[in-house]
């Protein structure tokens, strides 16, 4: 009998995924959004399956296994793939002004941001941390979105639609709100933010982009995203 791990059983791409990482969460919000279809495969991260560290040596997800052999384990590279099969219609077209200043969020956020914000989050795992610095360090990141949205006065970063860079970057600003749910909610600070983060986790695609799924083993039935 033929491997299920190395097969695509549904004729579609397969989708490595966690269903509380930001990065993959981001992944997922934009397959959605593009309609590209996936069979997609829940993983526990303490027991990683073959297949995965096999085809993506980094062993993190997400991580996309095109039907031709390709793959994708970047997730705003996964979301640059599907959006460029299909622009979802539901989200904003950007100009090259809003892009370049999209693009320069998304290094502070993936790069200043989720270091600090690891170790405001999980301070045990660094030796002498003193989560609070780290903390502000998010917050100034968060007042100049804050404020970007308060002088746009819409609903989303670059209009009164959501789009790519909403997608790629809210993940994050839930992560950081669960680190302190009590605390992040009782902030005076980013109270623009907080609506633009409340926006995005009552609507029902956010909803959709987060299936409880059980972990994935070989032999499993595939199962396909969006279902």
């Amino acid at each position: 009998m033929t491997d299920p791990t190395v097969q695509h059983q549904l004729g579609l791409p397969v989708l490595y995924t966690f269903r509380r990482c930001p990065y993959a969460m981001r992944a997922r919000l934009a397959l959605l959004a593009s309609g590209c279809a996936v069979e997609v495969r829940e993983i526990v991260l303490r027991d990683k399956p073959a297949h995965l560290r096999d085809i993506s040596p980094k062993a993190t997800v997400p991580v996309l296994w095109l039907t031709n052999g390709t793959v994708i384990d970047q997730s705003l590279d996964v979301m640059r793939w599907a959006v460029g099969q299909h622009w979802p219609a539901g989200w904003l077209q950007t100009n090259l002004v809003q892009t370049a200043q999209g693009d320069a969020w998304l290094a502070l956020l993936d790069g200043p941001f989720k270091q600090a914000l690891d170790r405001y989050k999980y301070p045990n795992r660094y030796d002498h941390c003193d989560p609070l610095p780290h903390r502000q360090v998010c917050v100034d990141i968060l007042k100049t979105w804050d404020a970007h949205l308060a002088g746009e006065g819409s609903a989303w970063l670059f209009g009164d639609q959501p789009g790519f860079y909403d997608c790629a970057i809210l993940p994050f600003v839930r992560q950081f709100r669960i680190a302190d749910e009590a605390w992040f909610d009782a902030q005076t600070e980013f109270p623009v933010l907080q609506q633009w983060l409340q926006r995005f986790l009552t609507a029902d695609w956010f909803e959709a982009a987060m299936p409880k799924l059980a972990p994935w083993k070989a032999g499993d039935a595939p199962l396909r995203f969006p279902a």
